[in-house]
């Protein structure tokens, strides 16, 4: 693991951290029951379990026919049911999207994949409503490090220095939503929230740079194990925070 394969691993983690606590409050948002290190057959990771209370944040159409307690999802790097899919694989590499097929998917698969670049600093990528001068990074430059804003061309630019660091996020979004009428709508909305997700996310990452950008592992250990008792208070009382669906 490179110093700055490390460093996005650090910013990554406190990024989530933080934008779990936007998005709790009210009753609903993100309830963390495990958060820990594992290492299998010579991999290490991140085991987390969490469970997201979800009412407000699906589209009237989906409540209305939703059963009691069906908008509580639990997530163990994957969501399964019979009749209703969500998986999401994600690869950091560290490049600037250039690699094709990077899940290894089979031609047959991978000639139904939809690819949806993401650019952070495009902001006709965010979704009306979302977009926060405080979180563009064509406007942020970092105190700490010197990076941005990000222009244009930034990219291009990036390419012109391979010196320069640079990560990309491959995310492989797989939806089933087995339901006569609604299969299409469902599995089309939940891919443009997910895009919506991941553009927010890492356009809040690159701008939350200078709080993480100096703190350790053991830091943000510390934290997440803060943020997993703050988010369980959070939930009980306030209101509904964060990202709702945007209704069709």
């Amino acid at each position: 693991t490179s110093i700055f394969e490390l460093c996005y691993q650090v910013g990554q983690l406190y990024s989530v951290a933080e934008a779990s606590k936007n998005e709790t409050g009210g009753g609903e948002g993100i309830e963390v029951l495990k958060n820990e290190p594992y290492e299998k057959d010579g991999e290490r990771g991140q085991y987390t379990h969490k469970i997201y209370h979800l009412k407000s944040k699906v589209p009237g159409f989906v409540r209305m026919i939703a059963p009691e307690g069906s908008l509580v999802f639990h997530e163990k790097n994957e969501y399964m049911k019979d009749d209703f899919f969500i998986k999401i694989e994600t690869w950091h590499k560290p490049d600037l999207g250039t690699i094709e097929n990077v899940h290894k998917l089979d031609s047959s698969t991978w000639n139904s994949v939809e690819v949806m670049p993401i650019d952070i600093a495009d902001r006709a990528q965010v979704a009306p409503g979302d977009y926060k001068t405080d979180e563009d990074p064509a406007l942020f430059k970092s105190a700490k490090t010197g990076r941005g804003p990000l222009g244009p061309h930034w990219k291009k630019e990036l390419v012109s220095n391979p010196e320069s660091p640079r990560m990309c996020a491959y995310k492989l979004v797989t939806v089933k939503f087995r339901w006569w009428g609604l299969q299409n709508k469902v599995e089309n909305f939940i891919h443009k929230q997910e895009k919506r997700i991941f553009t927010n996310f890492h356009r809040q990452l690159f701008c939350w740079i200078d709080k993480w950008v100096e703190l350790s592992m053991e830091d943000i250990r510390r934290m997440e194990d803060d943020t997993q008792k703050e988010l369980e208070e959070m939930r009980k009382r306030g209101s509904v925070r964060g990202t709702k669906a945007a209704e069709d």
